[in-house]
Parts: structure tokens; C-alpha cells; sequence
């Protein structure tokens, strides 16, 4: 027997964030651009997707707030909501639980009213209806009607596994229709640098698609240079 009982909560304080500029930096950018700017990295789970029904927002770039629910629990994301500032993005992982619902339209009118951008998480959603209604941004695993529970344990703002990978408060969370990228809070410089010569690669192949290339350069050079074996 426990002398005494886990308390329910674990909420870290004063969470880290990147500045104003970096924030804006990232809007409108496609997450295969920021994916390819971390050499493949930072990717989560294709199983966490956008909801796109009743023409919810599919991108969203923010700082994520962290949130570790037991399966089937919303305690701890109900907590983050607490700690959302303007633009930030809820990352709350259930521990990939299917059985439930991880959140529903409920959370995400709170997350509005408190200026969040948008919610991740590795659990179905519900209440599909009133989340249209609300109108932010949801990326998750499907649909559920069955309720959560709210008994902890659970962690806010200490970081998580989520759909494969690590995410920490205030690194930078990226989504549209492909998916969902994490960009970690200390890399952020180095990918918004990065991305401009992605950006300049991107539209000059696609100014050769377009003129009637065929063929990639990089399948010519294999194929001419003697790393090919023709049979």
C-alpha cells in the first residue's frame, strides 16, 4: 500500500517559447518544406490527421503546449488550457488509447476563447458537429463517441512521445493536410534559414516540370554516370 497518493497533476511553470518573429515565420509554410529542412525528421505518425470535414482550417503553425493524459483521460489537457497563450497549439497525447474520445468540441470552444490555434493529438476526436462550429483546426486519429475521463495522472508542459516522436513545450508545431512537424524550440534559426534555399530549389524544379521536363536530374545522373547496370 502507497503511504501516500500520486497527486493527479504535474504542471511545469514559466514554459519556454520562441519569439514573435519565429512564430510568424512558419505561417502558410508547407510542412513538407519544414520536413525536408529537418533532413526528414520530426515527422509525427501518419495516423494523426486533419480533420477536414465542414471546411475546418487545415493549417496551423504554433508553439505546443504539452499535455500527458493516462489512456482514455482529458485531465491533463483540460489543465493545459490554463497555460495557452495567443497562437499556441495543444499537443496532447492519450497514449495512442482508441477507446475514446481524447477531447471534443467542449475543449476546443475553451481553446478558442483562450486564442489557441489548434489541437494535436494521438487519440479520436467527438462532437464533430460542434467542433466544426467552433472552427479551429484538429489534427487526431478519427472519430469517437465515447467520453473521457478526468482522473489523471497526467503531466502539463513536460515533454511527450507522440506519434513517434518527441515534442516539447514551445517547440514549433507545423500542420496542414500532409500531416503534423515538430520543429524543436533550439533548431528553429537553423530551419527558417534553411527553408529559403528550399524554397528557391522547390520553385526552380518546378519551373522545369513545367517547361516539359520528363525526367528527374537525379535519375539522368544515375543513370549516366556508370552507377547504372543495364542488362
Amino acid at each position: 500500500m502507497m503511504i501516500q497518493q500520486p497527486k493527479p497533476l504535474t504542471v511545469k511553470r514559466d514554459l519556454p517559447r520562441p519569439s514573435d518573429a519565429q512564430i510568424a515565420a512558419f505561417q502558410a509554410i508547407p510542412t513538407g518544406f519544414v520536413a525536408d529542412a529537418l533532413a526528414g525528421r520530426g515527422v509525427l505518425a501518419p495516423a494523426i490527421k486533419p480533420l477536414l470535414e465542414g471546411n475546418l482550417p487545415f493549417h496551423a503553425a504554433g508553439p505546443a503546449v504539452t499535455a500527458h493524459n493516462s489512456p482514455g483521460d482529458l485531465l491533463a489537457t483540460l489543465a493545459a488550457l490554463n497555460d495557452v497563450q495567443k497562437g499556441d497549439i495543444v499537443v496532447a497525447t492519450v497514449c495512442g488509447h482508441q477507446g475514446n474520445a481524447a477531447a471534443g468540441d467542449l475543449v476546443m470552444a475553451m481553446l478558442k476563447n483562450g486564442g489557441g490555434a489548434a489541437l494535436v493529438t494521438d487519440g479520436p476526436m467527438r462532437d464533430l458537429s460542434g467542433i466544426v462550429d467552433v472552427g479551429l483546426p484538429v489534427w487526431c486519429t478519427g472519430l469517437s463517441p465515447a467520453s473521457p475521463s478526468t482522473s489523471g495522472p497526467g503531466t502539463v508542459g513536460l515533454p511527450i512521445q507522440i506519434g513517434g516522436q518527441c515534442v516539447s513545450s514551445g517547440d514549433m508545431i507545423v500542420a496542414d493536410r500532409d500531416g503534423v512537424v515538430v520543429v524543436p524550440l533550439g533548431e528553429i534559426d537553423t530551419v527558417l534559414a534553411t527553408l529559403d534555399t528550399i524554397r528557391a530549389a522547390e520553385a526552380a524544379y518546378d519551373a522545369e516540370i513545367r517547361a516539359g521536363r520528363k525526367v528527374s536530374r537525379k535519375a539522368l545522373d544515375v543513370l549516366s554516370d556508370g552507377r547504372t547496370d543495364f542488362l
